[in-house]
């Protein structure tokens, strides 16, 4: 965790200079679901405001590299890979977001792995709003984060 309260209640960000530098990897998901006749324009390229998973590629990109500007007290790091990937599941007419993020760091990239995933779906409501109104975002949640003093940690 980043963050903890001192002992007048008040938070701030945690010290992190005498953490070992490792790698550390993080991959966050989130679902979004969609109408049957949404699912298709978005799958058939249809949709008005253009390609929706390039756009919502880059959003998620551009958010994980500006998480500590939107997270109160997450430390900026310098991140060293983001990808965001798709997955589909035809019968639901939903659109898993996978993100997976790296760093050489001192500290975790849960928090950016988290925001990209958040900020991809977000994407992918704004440009599918004007044909779907009942767009649902969830669950988003952590999948699996590697390095730092907690090792390994996968999602059950």
């Amino acid at each position: 965790m980043l963050t903890h309260l001192d002992n007048k209640g008040h938070a701030h960000m945690v010290d992190v200079a005498d953490k070992d530098t490792t790698q550390r990897i993080a991959i966050a998901e989130s679902v979004v679901s969609f109408a049957a006749e949404t699912y298709q324009l978005l799958l058939n390229d249809e949709l008005p405001k253009g390609d929706v998973f390039a756009t919502a590629r880059i959003a998620g990109i551009q958010a994980a590299k500006k998480c500590s500007d939107l997270i109160p007290l997450c430390h900026p790091i310098a991140l060293t890979s983001v990808k965001i990937d798709f997955e589909f599941n035809e019968l639901s007419y939903q659109v898993k977001i996978i993100s997976r993020c790296k760093v050489n760091g001192k500290t975790g990239v849960e928090m950016e792995a988290l925001t990209a995933v958040s900020v991809a779906a977000l994407t992918m409501y704004d440009m599918c709003k004007a044909v779907d109104k009942g767009i649902i975002i969830g669950p988003t949640r952590l999948l699996e984060k590697l390095g730092g003093k907690s090792g390994h940690w996968v999602s059950e």
